[in-house]
């Protein structure tokens, strides 16, 4: 009989183990068998039932490349591509099925408004096949754009906004954990009903109500006197309260501003007045000849301007200029109207220019202007009777 040595038992006990543990795998029974393939089948489906969400970005300082990793305002915004930095999320592939497109790599304050009619058109196209969509924005004129998608996109589904207030290689930066939250909450279905709503600093807010408050804090966007929507925390998507879009029948959700139904030279022009101390008439007569079809004032306290600006106003409305009324402090709500004046409730100047570009891209009838604001711009929630 052959000896074996030491060496030569060890690696036979080796390979013994190494077969012993293959077994299993060797040779199941049948019933083993099938709960194998109904796991793999029930995985398979887990996969596809995965909810479909596309990163539509525009640039910003979500994308930006910073000098070095601690210049925290020294960066070029939108310098990098969508696709590189959602490849770069960690377990989006737990929450979403991820696709990407390339709209625009810009600040915020560089889009036109025909850029954003191109752009709420293809929210809608993406839609289509899409359980969400999130769409990446510079923060500076980020809540006129989330407005703007709010009253023009058709669709009900979610559509989430977001950026970030410092660049995607830097320290600390913000950027990567706002484009996974975006895409969580467009995933959860949440906001279905919603309209727009923008998402930083695990807070989502109502389109029409949030506004920047900081220059460079992270916690910059606010809903003034009402707050937030909800917030996301890990696994858990709180809502606590919903926009009055959400409680309308599914049939009167849309509003009325198709944008599949004008072209891009329909588009309104609109100015803002800014009152102050003594302000002069000089802007209101210099936007009417400029071809301003409507113009929103912010005005001081409740909305009032100045004696100078009131006189060419009177002067402008006798043209057919339009006019809104905001106040400049910020929050509160504004009631002043009268012959060719809307009041604008609590939007402020930005969002009241927004809508009132709509309006009158749709309509020259005062009437059905001042109707659309006191409906859709309003924004108040009506409870049935008891």
């Amino acid at each position: 009989m052959k000896k074996w040595s030491s060496r030569n038992l060890k690696n036979l006990l080796v390979a013994g183990l190494a077969v012993t543990a293959l077994l299993p795998n060797l040779y199941l029974s049948p019933a083993s068998a099938a709960e194998a393939a109904v796991n793999a089948t029930a995985a398979t489906e887990a996969a596809k039932e995965l909810p479909k969400v596309q990163v539509i970005a525009t640039g910003g300082t979500l994308a930006g490349l910073s000098t070095d990793k601690t210049s925290f305002q020294t960066y070029k915004a939108g310098s990098l591509p969508i696709a590189d930095l959602v490849a770069s999320l960690p377990n989006k592939e737990q929450i979403a099925e991820v696709t990407t497109y390339q709209f625009g790599n810009s600040g915020s304050s560089a889009y036109t408004i025909e850029q954003l009619y191109d752009l709420s058109l293809k929210v809608d196209e993406a839609l289509k096949t899409q359980d969400g969509v999130v769409v990446t924005s510079g923060t500076d004129t980020m809540e006129e754009i989330a407005y703007f998608l709010d009253l023009t996109v058709r669709s009900p589904k979610p559509v989430v906004v977001t950026g970030s207030m410092r660049p995607w290689t830097v320290i600390g930066t913000d950027a990567p954990a706002n484009l996974y939250n975006a895409i969580k909450l467009a995933a959860s279905g949440k906001t279905k009903y919603f309209g727009t709503v923008l998402m930083l600093n695990d807070e989502f807010h109502a389109a029409r109500d949030v506004t920047k408050t900081n220059s460079y804090r992270t916690d910059t966007f606010v809903t003034p006197e009402i707050g937030a929507l909800g917030y996301i925390d890990e696994n858990n998507i709180r809502v606590y309260r919903a926009p009055f879009r959400a409680l309308k029948p599914a049939s009167e959700w849309a509003t009325p501003f198709d944008l599949g139904k004008i072209s891009k030279a329909d588009l309104a022009k609109l100015e803002i007045a800014y009152s102050y101390q003594d302000a002069g008439p000089g802007a209101i007569s210099g936007f009417v000849a400029g071809g301003a079809k409507g113009i929103v004032t912010a005005g001081t306290g409740a909305g009032g301007i100045s004696k100078a600006m009131s006189e060419e106003r009177k002067a402008a409305i006798e043209k057919g200029v339009v006019f809104v009324t905001t106040t400049r402090t910020g929050s509160g709500s504004n009631y002043s109207s009268g012959d060719g004046i809307i009041a604008g409730d609590n939007l402020n100047a930005a969002h009241a220019r927004i809508l009132l570009l709509l309006c009158l891209s749709f309509t020259s009838d005062f009437d059905t202007v001042k109707d659309w604001f006191t409906t859709i711009g309003y924004g108040q929630i009506e409870l049935p009777e008891k």
